[in-house]
Parts: structure tokens; sequence; C-alpha cells
């Protein structure tokens, strides 16, 4: 109120100094539209967008962009939550402040979504950290196996830039690496279906979220994969009938994201005969990982003939998966070390009969090798708790309908 008349005030002390002038003064001439009559001139924003070069230090950027030594070294000093030391090179740093004057604010990008920015004040530097919010949206894709499952999903999932039909790809291959070898059991014909969260980022990167639900099918056989989120809030992922996927037995000693092709009976490249050619090569680049199939104690860890570096793993029910031509044995791996499903015990290279690099991966039973396929096929795993049922049937109704659907997007959580 005290402002009000305040105004009124105002207004009637230049009202009645105008009133009084009017005898005196020239009339001021009536101005057209668009016409100043006064103003002041507010200094124009303008940005810096520079990078930490490697070898570069945070304080020479600052520099560059327009700060003192000494501005730059209180502006380093006031970003608590940045060591200065640990950046990457490449880390975009933004400089702005009115034309013609020093910087005023400093932003700091962390990740994609994340910023720090410095904001000059009376004070000094005032820290604040921003994060930008996400969009997620659900998508099912659906596809056929005519050569890899690459190209599947490239065909397949044409809403998602290719990089993210590959990370998409991959996490599928990852639910499935107990029960299927993505680079080898699949063929032509088989069909899938994957429930997933799509989320974008706020200069338009896409990322793939959680899978939902999936399923494989390849004649009469059909694998379901249904996550679900127990009281520890870890997202497992069970069949249809509550079991488990994770088993014994990896179905595939290397990483299906690093594996470049798989080749079985063929001309051996140095004999120059064909040989029964037990057991399958997976081709990848030299020094990839190769990771133990399974739990198990390690029997052999050395050179033996043809297959160069190799080690041997036995498992609890008597099987032993061989790892040859390896370059190196990962560190701590000798004869006796008790190694974990999933382990790196060695890695990718050409020791022995090999021209390239290449991993032979072999399953012996009583001494006889055997086809991988067949003697490490799952059994299924450990059921999921009765407490959970109730919670984990719904949850698969809804999925598994939601796999059926014709429409591609399902739902947008924005």
């Amino acid at each position: 109120m005290s402002s009000r008349r305040a105004r009124f005030g105002v207004f009637g002390v230049v009202a009645l100094l105008a009133w009084g002038a009017i005898s005196v003064v020239r009339p001021i001439p009536e101005r057209r539209a668009g016409e100043v009559i006064s103003g002041v001139r507010t200094p124009a924003w303008q940005e810096r967008v520079d990078s930490l070069q490697r070898g570069e230090t945070v304080g020479g950027v600052l520099s560059r962009g327009g700060l003192t030594a000494q501005e730059a070294t209180e502006a380093i000093g006031a970003a608590a939550t940045l060591d200065p030391r640990r950046l990457p090179a490449g880390m975009r740093i933004t400089l702005g402040g009115p034309e013609g004057a020093p910087p005023s604010r400093i932003s700091f990008q962390l990740a994609i979504d994340r910023f720090l920015h410095l904001t000059r004040s009376d004070s000094g530097w005032v820290e604040h950290e921003e994060v930008l919010p996400w969009a997620t949206d659900t998508l099912v894709v659906r596809g056929e196996i005519a050569r890899t499952l690459y190209d599947a999903f490239d065909e397949g999932a044409t809403e998602l830039p290719p990089g993210a039909r590959s990370e998409l790809a991959w996490n599928v291959a990852d639910i499935y690496e107990y029960r299927l070898d993505m680079s080898r059991d699949l063929q032509p014909g088989d069909t899938f279906r994957v429930l997933f969260e799509r989320r974008r980022g706020p200069e338009g990167t896409v990322r793939i979220g959680r899978v939902l639900a999936t399923n494989f099918a390849s004649g009469t056989a059909s694998i379901d994969a249904i996550r679900f989120e127990s009281e520890d809030g870890r997202g497992r992922y069970y069949d249809t009938v509550g079991k488990s996927l994770r088993s014994a037995f990896l179905r595939a000693p290397l990483e299906f994201r690093r594996i470049s092709s798989v080749f079985g009976m063929r001309r051996h490249p140095i004999l120059g005969v064909w040989r029964a050619h037990r057991g399958t090569d997976y081709a990848a680049t030299s020094g990839t990982p190769v990771r133990s199939v399974g739990d198990g104690v390690v029997v052999r860890a050395g050179r033996m003939s043809g297959y160069g570096n190799v080690v041997d793993v036995r498992h609890a029910n008597g099987f032993v998966s061989r790892y040859g031509h390896l370059r190196a044995f990962a560190k701590g791996v000798r004869s006796g070390t008790r190694v974990a499903i999933g382990q790196t015990v060695g890695l990718v290279g050409m020791t022995g009969l090999a021209t390239a690099p290449h991993l032979h991966f072999e399953v012996l039973v009583g001494g006889t090798q055997r086809d991988p396929r067949k003697a490490l096929a799952s059994t299924g795993g450990d059921p999921l708790p009765s407490a959970d049922r109730p919670a984990f049937d719904r949850l698969r109704a809804d999925y598994l309908a939601l796999l059926q659907r014709v429409s591609t997007q399902i739902a947008d959580s924005n």
C-alpha cells in the first residue's frame, strides 16, 4: 500500500509541475510509434565455449577466456566439488559475461546432463550444480534373424540411432548369456521382441534404459525374460515360470559385444588339411578378455602344442573348459587357482597354430571333447521366492501383453 501511495505522490508532483509549465514551455511534439525518446543501452551477453586440452590446466582455459591469473585462482578455489587435477581432456568450459567486461559466469560440463556453474558476486564466486532432466518412454522392438543379431536390430530398431541399436543388442545378449550364445545359437527365421525404456538427453542424446522383457522364438522353442526387482532393489531376469535365467554356466567365453565372428570346422590354416575342428573359435581383437564359463579350479595354465598358451578349468560337474591361443594369462591365474564364473582367465591372442587373433574354446567331458552347445545347455536357475510370486505374476502378465502390441511406442513418462 505504501508503494502505491508513493507512486500516486510522484504522479501528483509530476502532474503539477507539468500543469504549471504549460504556459511557459513549448509543448513536446507527439512522437510516432517506434521512436525512442531516451534509453540506457544494456551490454549484450557474450559467451566463449572452450575445451580443456590434453596436458592443459583449468587456469589456462580461464585465462584464455578473459580472467586474470588471480581471478582464475579464486574461481577454481570456489569450486568445492571440482578437482582441477582430475578433469578429462575435452571437457567443455563456457565463460560468459556482459560484452566488454570480464567473465562473470563459468560453466563446466561434467556430463551430458550435469553442469557446474560458478557465478561472480560481490563476495566472490558462488558454486551451483545443475542436473538436466532426461525424457523416458517405453518402446517395443521386434525383428527376425536373417544374418546376425546386429543386423536384425539395425533393421528392426529404426527409432534408435545406430549406436543405441548396438547398445540394445548388447544388453539383450547379456540378459541371455546363460541361455543363448547370440553368436552361434541363432538361426535364420528366429524372431525376437524386446520391451525397453528409451532415454533422451537434453542435447538429443539417446541411451537405452532398462530392458523390461524380451522373447526369443526359434521353431517351437521360446525363451522369455522378465525383469523383476526384489526387495534389495536389484533387477534380475526370470522366465515365465519364475526361474532365474542365471545358471551354472555361461554360454560363451567372450562377451557378445567383443566377438567379431565365429567359425567351426574348417581347413586348418597352417597344416593345410581338412581336420575335425572340435570346439569353437571366436575371432576377436588381440587382448580381448577371456572369461571362465563357470566356477571351477584351474588345472592347467601353460603351453600346450598347437594350442599355444592354454588354460583348462575343471568345474564341479566334472566338465573341463579349455581356452587356447591366449596372448597372456590373467594375473594370478595358475594351476590350482579357483576362479568364478565370468572371471577373466586370459587374453585373446594367436599363440600356437594360429594365424590371426582368436580364442579356441572347448568343453571336455571325461576327457572327451563335446559340443559346447550341448554340454553347457542350461537346466534353469533358482526359482523366485514364493513371497514375490504374486507381484511377479502381475508384472509378467503386463509385460507379455505389451510385447504383443503392434504399436512401437507404448508410453511416455513425460
